[in-house]
């Protein structure tokens, strides 16, 4: 009655980007073939076929392009980078699982987590060595890329809460041509000052092998 009184407009149903009908409160139907067919060769940590979105992030890089992230309850994160900030232009879409997570006792456990994270091979327990993917494996070392990212807990667009993240993605080669295994290594450090080292195993999708 209120915002009839005075004129308050309703706010649209979807105020977060769609992406090939990503979006929060929606289910994403996978194709499990596109993890299955390599069979125990990957450590993706990760055996569905659907995904429940509970949350949705939005991060602005520095070269124009926008990361479009999708959670679940459990962390899985469905990722999609667009050229465009509603996401009709989709270059690429990968599908990562948490792996392990680390909670920084002091300051001093930062620095060697972020001289991990610079190398040009990632190395962790249970895991095989993984190579540097971006900038290549060629500097001795290479900074983590640094951004902002906005997270959504429901569609009215107002952000709920911001985390910073310095991070690194790391590859391994697969039997098969082209086809390769990801790690994302993460400090994310939240408003209020909370830091963890995240480690996430992925795999890149085709556009036909998920759906919404």
């Amino acid at each position: 009655m209120f915002d009839r009184l005075f004129g308050r407009e309703k706010a649209p149903e979807n105020a977060l980007p769609v992406i090939r009908n990503v979006t929060l409160g929606r289910t994403v139907m996978l194709d499990p073939l596109a993890w299955r067919r390599f069979g125990d060769t990957l450590k993706f940590p990760f055996d569905r076929d659907t995904l429940q979105i509970v949350a949705q992030g939005l991060v602005e890089l520095t070269d124009g392009s926008f990361v479009h992230r999708f959670y679940t309850e459990d962390d899985i994160m469905f990722q999609a980078v667009s050229t465009d900030r509603a996401g009709q232009d989709v270059t690429d879409v990968t599908l990562f699982a948490p792996w392990d997570s680390a909670y920084p006792g002091s300051a001093s456990e930062r620095a060697p987590w972020i001289r991990r994270l610079s190398a040009p091979v990632f190395t962790a327990p249970g895991l095989p060595d993984y190579t540097r993917f971006w900038f290549g494996p060629d500097a001795p070392v290479q900074d983590p890329v640094t951004f902002w990212e906005d997270i959504h807990d429901d569609r009215d667009g107002v952000v709920d809460r911001r985390i910073f993240q310095k991070c690194m993605l790391f590859a391994r080669e697969l039997d098969e041509p082209d086809a390769r295994e990801l790690l994302l290594a993460i400090e994310q450090q939240s408003e209020a000052g909370e830091v963890s080292f995240e480690i996430m195993l992925g795999v890149a999708l085709e556009l036909g092998e998920f759906k919404a």
